[in-house]
């Protein structure tokens, strides 16, 4: 049973979690955390999100891994996915949407467009 109003917010950069955080909390929503991919699962198991903001490069697990981990897990597969990520290529979104993904963002991008997202699937 996923917690109907918490997005996890997963990046390594401390400045990119506060950038993300503000507009979501702004909506009324409960932000979770998690500086890198292992943290994102355990978070993830543990708590049950209803979505997941997750960046690509980070430290231990990259997001695609994460993705990818998450989706062919049974008690995770259902939370849904927004890949957030500087690596812009076509081919980058390609493979995030392979990996499981449910949308991919690419930066820089507004609030505005992160707001709809998130929208999207809560």
């Amino acid at each position: 049973m996923t917690a109907a109003n918490t997005i996890l917010i997963v990046d390594d950069s401390p400045t990119e979690l506060q950038v993300l955080s503000a507009p979501i909390k702004a909506m009324g929503y409960t932000v979770l955390t998690a500086a890198d991919g292992d943290e994102a699962i355990q978070i993830a198991t543990e708590r049950q999100p209803r979505l997941i903001l997750l960046d690509v490069i980070m430290p231990k697990k990259n997001g695609f891994q994460v993705c990818r981990q998450l989706k062919n897990t049974p008690e995770t597969s259902d939370i849904k996915i927004i890949i957030i990520s500087s690596k812009n290529q076509e081919s980058d979104k390609f493979w995030g949407m392979k990996q499981g993904a449910d949308d991919y963002i690419m930066k820089p991008f507004d609030d505005k467009m992160l707001r709809a997202a998130v929208a999207k699937f809560m």
